[in-house]
């Protein structure tokens, strides 16, 4: 699979995950983590070129995972598109959530999710690149 840009999708539900994963292998290399925990340790050991990020996770929220990333200069560069069925939505790029924390990625997705969507978003992303 030399030669595929990888994609590391962090996401607590199973069923979603297989049904991204689904999604995107036709044209990306497809990583997995389910808690946000393993998916920074995954981040730094596997640089993928896009991440794909849902906020609601046990061991650490997408939230926490995001400023962590974006605040590491060994994943600061990697795009992250946010999952969110809790995120109140600003601009683009910031994302609120209680108690006033903002968060910068590069494209945000409310779920439920629509798998063609999620491509055609990670593909432009990679576009950028």
């Amino acid at each position: 699979m030399e030669g595929r840009r990888k994609v590391l999708v962090i996401d607590d539900e199973p069923d979603l995950v297989e049904m991204i994963r689904m999604a995107l292998e036709r044209m990306f290399e497809v990583t997995t983590a389910f808690n946000g925990k393993e998916g920074v340790t995954k981040a730094r050991e596997e640089r993928p070129d896009v991440i794909v990020l849902d906020v609601m996770m046990p061991e650490k929220d997408g939230f926490t995972a995001c400023r962590e990333l974006k605040g590491d200069p060994s994943t600061a560069s990697i795009p992250i598109i946010i999952l969110t069925g809790v995120a109140e939505h600003f601009g683009r790029t910031k994302y609120h959530r209680m108690g006033g924390l903002e968060i910068e990625a590069e494209d945000f997705i409310p779920k439920p999710v629509d798998p063609n969507e999620l491509l055609r978003r990670v593909t432009a992303l990679l576009k950028k690149d």
